[in-house]
């Protein structure tokens, strides 16, 4: 973990270390390819979801 944070505190340093909270996000590119595939298949079922509802929410 090279471009690890610095912590905010000591508090946060020993939750870091004792807890082994996280203390940054991970990158999207980080996560399994099937978690991506899945992600990416809600938002886009949302997003064609959304986009009907307001396509025949017009003709009624």
């Amino acid at each position: 973990m090279t471009n690890r944070k610095e912590p905010f505190n000591d508090v946060t340093d020993h939750m870091s270390k004792i807890e082994g909270a996280p203390m940054n996000q991970p990158e999207k590119e980080s996560l399994p390819l099937g978690i991506r595939i899945i992600g990416y298949a809600i938002i886009g079922f949302t997003g064609l979801m959304s986009l009907f509802a307001l396509i025949f929410g017009l003709f009624d």
